[in-house]
Order: structure tokens, then sequence, then C-alpha cells
């Protein structure tokens, strides 16, 4: 208790719906909707890959300990890991998929529908295309640089099998430490969906290492469905992430990403 009590207090993410905390060697998780812990317990419980530890749970306040290691990568930042890193990532988030479905379908992630088991997708791209008309109408990007990532978006947009999936997979969420995957981190929006809404997520502004994810995923997969996932991801979050204090335009964030479709 004394060395918690001595340790800096590190404000790791905050805005009006939630916010992370690290203390020492320990993450506090402040979240309104406590559904959204239910979840991530849950998950954690039930998934085949590391976890961080559950330490107490006091709600609002779930305490989790710290995973030994780094971020393999942050967006907007060149990762310094290995390929071999990236494919044991791969390989991971395979083993997650290939688990059992958790019993309960998926959520609605704070900045991205996705197209969960029992959504219809027509009403995804009806949302969809409601963020296009509010990013071009509000001056926030070229229209020619929405429309033609909404083309590219259409792609993801068709039926899959759903698998248990992580739901948040960006690179900030996936530790390493040495050559070996120490843990898998905010597990929130985990439930049943698609397998390459992961993958997208976990290289979304690193495309560059799509080849060695899917090498340590261990099957080939549909590249056009990732890219278009990309494109769907980006278009979907940065009104969110405007109106949450982030900023999608920072150099390899999701501006960024659309971009790159160009």
């Amino acid at each position: 208790m004394a060395d918690m009590e001595e340790a800096e207090v590190e404000v790791v993410v905050a805005h009006h719906e939630r916010a992370t905390l690290r203390v020492g060697d320990v993450f506090l998780k402040i979240d309104a909707d406590q559904s959204r812990t239910d979840v991530e317990v849950e998950a954690m419980t039930l998934a085949p890959i590391p976890t961080p530890e559950i330490l107490w749970r006091k709600p609002p306040v779930l305490a989790l300990a710290a995973l030994p290691g780094r971020a393999i990568s942050r967006l907007g930042e060149p990762s310094t890991a290995s390929p071999a890193l990236w494919g044991a990532a791969g390989a991971a988030v395979r083993m997650l998929h290939d688990a059992p479905l958790p019993p309960w379908p998926g959520r609605l992630h704070d900045a991205l529908l996705v197209p969960w088991p029992g959504q219809k997708l027509v009403d995804i791209a009806s949302q969809l295309d409601s963020e296009c008309t509010w990013l071009v109408t509000n001056g926030v990007l070229p229209a020619d640089l929405v429309t033609r990532n909404r083309r590219v978006a259409e792609v993801a947009l068709r039926p899959s099998k759903p698998v248990f999936i992580h739901g948040d997979l960006q690179v900030a969420h996936v530790f390493v430490d040495g050559d070996e995957i120490t843990g898998v981190v905010d597990w929130s929006e985990a439930g049943q969906g698609d397998a390459l809404y992961d993958l997208a997520s976990l290289t979304l502004g690193h495309r560059e290492h799509l080849n060695d994810v899917i090498a340590g995923y261990g099957t080939d997969v549909d590249r056009d469905v990732i890219r278009a996932w990309w494109s769907l991801r980006s278009l979907m979050a940065v009104r969110w992430l405007i109106e949450h204090g982030f900023d999608p335009s920072a150099p390899g964030c999701e501006v960024d990403v659309l971009r790159s479709a160009m």
C-alpha cells in the first residue's frame, strides 16, 4: 500500500464517458456505463490469450494489474516491433477467433457501428452515409476524399460468420516484451463479430505489417475487406474523436489512413 501511495498518477485516457489512470503497476478504469465493464470482465475470463489480472472491482472502478512490456506500436508512430512480433500478434488473434463464441452478441462501439450478428447491413450503411454527410457538410474533410473512401468501405458491408472478436484491437492494446505477446487490454467492446474487423483494427495505420499479421494468423484473408474496414472505421471515427478531444488529423492517424486510399 505504501508503494501505491507514493506512486505517480498517470492519466492514460480521459473523456466524459470513461477514464483510465495508471498508479504504479495498477490501472484504474472508471466507466459511467457498467455494462461495458461487465463485458470486459467476462471477456477477459473467456479469452484464450493473455489478459491483465483483475485485482478488484468496486463500481464504477475496475483495477487491473499492468502487463509487462509495452504496446506493439501507437497509431501515428512508426513501429519498432519486428515482423516476427507482428506475426505473433496475428497468431494470438487467430487463437481468439478460434475460441467458442461468447454468450453475448457484440456491442455498439462508441465511435463505430460494427456488423454484429442480428444487425441489418442496410442500417449500418445508413449510419455510414450519415457520418459521410456530416464530414462534408461541416467542412471536416474534402468531398472527394469522403466519396472515395465510402466506395472502398462498401466492400466491408457483407454477411460474415461471427467469431469471438476483441472489437477494439488497436495497436496500443497489444502488449509485447522481447519476442513475446504479453497480453491484450481493453476488452469492453468484445463479442461476436467479423474476424476481419479485428485484423483491420490491428493494422490500421500500419499497413506495412499486414502481411506479417496475416502470416501469423495462419490463413489467407480477403485483403480488400481489410482495406474496406480501414476506410469504414476511419470515416466513422472522425466525428467521435473530434467531439472527445482527440485529433484524427494527426500524422499517421485516421485522416491519413483515408488519404492513403486515394
